[in-house]
């Protein structure tokens, strides 16, 4: 009997001389919201198509702590969704953690943003995968860039998701206070926070799944920022050695992975939070070109963001 592969793989007579590989079923990846002017959570209803549209965001933020951790908590959170690419105002729900055949990716399959689609970008470095292949790292800022300039910002809104909207997203957070007072550092106390993001590309889409990593800690060594980045660049390898790890128990290869960090180092007396977030979303209604949803496919983002007569907000080339 054969597999799910093979079985796709069939070939199909065209001509009694020519026979054609069937390569993968057609799937719908059209993602469109019911609202004119705001995304929405996949899967909530009146949305058009079956698709989504994964975006990438990794924040941080902090507030001076009052006498209620809870409430602390819960505003530094909100610091860090409405920092960067607004995410403000949303039911969070959370996923695990993967971007589908019928999931594209905003700055990469849709709007692509300039500086990959130039092609200049450098690695940061490689790294081998299960096969012995060299998996290229780069830097996620392009696609972090590109998820701003969909949503806005706090100050400049976009297409955000609707206020109050249900939308999953591949997330992690973490949560730490820095004390007033200069003495060890007791359980949920540190001097900074952090938080990454990771995309991996699959090397076959029509097949596999493009694999999110998130991940988040605390800084508890000194409050030493310098140090602490430089700590944050050599996580980011391991970052990537999971990548790999999760591609070798699905045996899935990937075309080149894209990481990025957030930290924030807290003064004495503040809490401070820190989130990756990978929402799944239908595209406002205003978001799609008058050439369709498709034509995103063979948009840049600089395209995208004259046909909907926006400035970017964000630095677009290098």
């Amino acid at each position: 009997m054969k597999n799910i592969e093979e079985r796709r793989n069939r070939t199909i007579a065209r001509t009694p001389s020519l026979h054609a590989t069937m390569r993968a079923p057609h799937i719908d990846k059209t993602a469109i919201s019911p609202y004119d002017d705001y995304c929405d959570g996949y899967g909530m209803p009146g949305a058009y198509g079956n698709g989504y549209v994964s975006v990438l965001k990794v924040s941080a933020g902090t507030v001076e702590k009052t006498n209620d951790m809870l409430i602390d908590g819960i505003v530094t959170y909100d610091k860090a969704e409405t920092a960067d690419a607004y995410v403000g105002q949303i039911n969070m729900l959370t996923a695990s953690s993967f971007c589908g055949m019928a999931g594209q990716v905003w700055g990469y399959d849709l709007a692509r943003h300039d500086d990959i689609a130039s092609g200049a970008s450098t690695p940061l470095f490689t790294e081998k995968q299960f096969d012995g292949s060299e998996l290229k790292v780069f830097d996620a800022q392009p696609l972090l860039n590109a998820g701003i300039e969909l949503f806005g910002t706090a100050e400049n809104r976009r297409y955000h998701p609707i206020p109050g909207a249900h939308t999953i997203c591949a997330n992690k957070g973490i949560t730490a206070y820095r004390p007033k007072e200069d003495r060890p550092l007791k359980e949920g106390e540190a001097y900074g926070v952090w938080s990454f993001i990771a995309i991996s590309l699959s090397a076959d889409r029509d097949f596999a799944a493009d694999l999110f990593i998130e991940d988040a800690g605390v800084w508890t060594e000194n409050d030493n920022e310098q140090d602490m980045l430089a700590y944050l660049e050599q996580h980011r390898k391991e970052i990537v050695w999971s990548v790999v790890e999760c591609g070798r128990d699905s045996s899935v290869l990937f075309d080149r992975t894209y990481v990025s960090f957030a930290y924030r180092m807290m003064k004495p007396n503040e809490i401070g939070n820190a989130i990756t977030v990978g929402p799944y979303v239908t595209l406002a209604r205003n978001a799609v070109p008058a050439t369709g949803f498709a034509s995103l496919n063979s948009l840049h983002l600089s395209d995208w963001l004259k046909q909907m007569d926006f400035e970017p907000l964000t630095v677009l080339a290098n």
